[in-house]
């Protein structure tokens, strides 16, 4: 299993949390798609639920916003962006310019522990949707890309990958099919824990990592494409709004 960012824990005093990792929950609760757009951050129920001040808070979010996952309006507070179906469509547009140099880097340049490692977040993605983990299959899905970013030597591409993953996510959410809606259930047969980890699957992550084993950058890239394209097929612009559980479940730090 690869290694994954250790959660933050509930008894965290302010001493103990930064600000960076605050600013990684809230993130990574819009990657694995527990934090759905239009939820409200508010400066003073996040100060209670990490031990911090507002001004903290306020920081953070606005470093959220700069990054288009956080939407901020004067005297109205904060909330998780609500993309648009433009900024969808943006959204995948870009990242069908940035990935494919991202993948030619990473297919003629990345050492074989960083392919290998690759392969190691496939496998993790697999192992969860077999147990119906849907959030942690989410989670190593866009694990999968980063992976491919952090390794393709290209640091600027790598910050805009790690923005354009979280939008993707809020765009799948907003846009998305129905079950990515759906809570996590276990003992669910394969077709349906497919469907339950909507937006990118092994199949096409395989795809790609097989083009990368032989070092074809040009077949990685297609087969990329192909991904992105059935990503994006997935958008239904007439979809209801998601609905809105607890901001503190959201994020991983309600009562146990």
């Amino acid at each position: 299993m690869p290694p994954s960012s250790s959660p933050l824990r509930t008894d965290s005093t302010p001493a103990t949390v930064t600000d960076a990792d605050i600013h990684a929950r809230i993130v990574g609760a819009v990657l694995d798609q527990r934090l759905v757009p239009g939820t409200r951050l508010t400066e003073d129920g996040l100060g209670r639920i990490f031990g911090v001040s507002r001004t903290r808070i306020r920081q953070v979010l606005i470093r959220l916003a700069t990054e288009q996952l956080v939407t901020l309006v004067p005297h109205c507070g904060a909330s998780v962006a609500q993309p648009t179906a433009d900024d969808a469509r943006e959204v995948f547009g870009v990242r069908r310019l940035v990935e494919p140099q991202l993948l030619r880097d990473f297919a003629l340049r990345a050492p074989l522990h960083a392919v290998r490692g690759l392969a190691r977040w496939i496998e993790a993605e697999e192992h969860a949707r077999a147990q119906g983990d849907r959030h942690t299959a989410i989670r190593m899905a866009g694990a999968f890309h980063m992976h491919l970013a952090e390794h393709a030597g290209n640091a600027t591409l790598e910050r805009l990958m790690r923005e354009l993953v979280a939008r993707t996510a809020l765009s799948l959410m907003t846009f998305g099919p129905a079950e990515i809606q759906e809570p996590p259930r276990r003992g669910l047969p394969l077709a349906s824990l497919q469907r339950i980890g909507a937006g990118c699957t092994c199949h096409d992550h395989r795809g790609v990592l097989s083009a990368i084993e032989r070092r074809d950058a040009q077949a990685a890239v297609r087969a990329m494409d192909r991904h992105l394209s059935r990503l994006e097929s997935q958008l239904d612009f007439s979809g209801p709004a998601p609905t809105m559980p607890a901001l503190a479940d959201l994020l991983g730090m309600g009562a146990s």
